[in-house]
C-alpha cells in the first residue's frame, strides 16, 4: 500500500518511518511537512494511506481531512496521529480511518496495519448472485434497489445491515442516507459476511461493520459516528462469545 506521512516535526516522520519498515506490504512514498504540501502529494501520488499529524502550521488535522474528501473520494485512509485525545471525534466525523496516540505504541499500531489489510477486502469472489457485487480492487459494492437500478457504495460508509421481519428481507444502514436501502429476498446473513471480514453477526437480527464498533454497554453495541445515534443493536447470547473472540481482551 503506497503510504505519505505528514507531520511538520522531521523526528516524529522519522520515528513513523522506521516502525513501517516492520510491515510488508506498507511502502512508504513520500513525506509533507504543512497541509499544502500533503494535499500536493495526495493529487501527485494517490497514495492509499496517509498518517496525519493533527496539528500542522498551516492548517489542523481536521481541516486536512474536509480538503481531501474531495480529492479522494474514499479510496485514501487517513490515520490521525496525535498526543491529544481531544481530537478522536471530530477526527472520525470526519471519516478517518484510524487513530493513534503519539509517541506511537508498537502494539496500536501492529493494530491499525492489521485493520488496513483488512480493508483493502478478503479477496473473495463476486456475489451478484444475492444482489450484492463487490467491484475489484475498488473496495465498493454494488446493491440493486430494484429490479433494475443499483447504488454503489464504499465498503467503509456501510455501518450495518439489518434483518426487517415485517419485510421479510435484510437491509443495509450507509453513512449519509437517512434510509436503509431494501436487499434482495434471496440475501442471507452467511452472504453478507462473507462480502467482507470487518462485517461480524452480533445477533440473528444485525451485522455491524466492526470499525464502527466503539463499546458495548448493557449490552446494546454503541457505534461511532456517523452511525452514534444507533441505539437498538443488541447482542445476542450466542454471538457475544464470537464477537469478543475478535479482540484481544485486558
Amino acid at each position: 500500500m503506497k503510504t505519505i506521512i505528514i507531520d511538520d516535526d522531521i523526528a516524529s516522520i522519522d520515528a513513523l518511518a522506521e516502525k513501517l519498515k516492520d510491515y510488508k506490504g506498507i511502502e512508504l512514498v513520500g513525506t509533507a511537512t504543512t497541509g499544502e504540501k500533503g494535499i500536493m502529494l495526495l493529487k501527485g501520488i494517490e497514495p492509499e494511506v496517509v498518517f496525519l499529524d493533527i496539528e500542522l502550521p498551516d492548517m489542523t488535522g481536521i481541516d486536512f481531512l474536509e480538503k481531501m474528501n474531495d480529492i479522494t473520494r474514499g479510496w485514501c485512509r487517513i490515520v490521525m496521529y496525535t498526543g491529544h485525545e481531544s481530537y478522536m471525534l471530530s477526527s472520525f466525523r470526519n471519516n478517518a480511518f484510524d487513530y493513534l496516540m503519539k509517541p506511537i505504541d508498537t502494539n496500536e499500531l501492529d493494530q491499525v496495519i492489521q485493520r488496513l489489510y483488512t480493508s483493502r477486502g478478503s479477496g473473495k469472489p463476486d456475489i451478484d448472485e444475492n444482489g450484492i457485487m463487490k467491484k475489484p480492487d475498488e473496495d465498493k459494492l454494488l446493491f440493486y434497489t430494484n429490479s433494475i437500478d443499483f447504488r454503489l457504495v464504499h465498503i467503509r460508509d456501510i455501518g450495518l445491515f439489518q434483518y426487517n421481519h415485517d419485510l421479510r428481507s435484510w437491509e443495509v444502514v450507509i453513512a449519509g442516507r437517512k434510509e436503509p436501502i431494501r436487499l434482495k429476498r434471496n440475501a442471507n446473513n452467511e452472504s453478507l459476511l462473507a462480502v467482507d471480514p470487518r462485517f461480524i453477526q452480533v445477533s440473528q437480527r444485525f451485522i455491524i461493520n466492526i470499525n464502527y464498533l466503539f463499546e458495548v454497554n448493557d449490552n446494546y453495541c454503541h457505534l461511532y459516528p456517523p452511525f452514534d445515534k444507533i441505539d437498538y443493536i443488541k447482542v445476542g447470547r450466542f454471538f457475544r462469545k464470537k464477537l469478543i473472540e475478535r479482540f484481544s481482551t485486558l
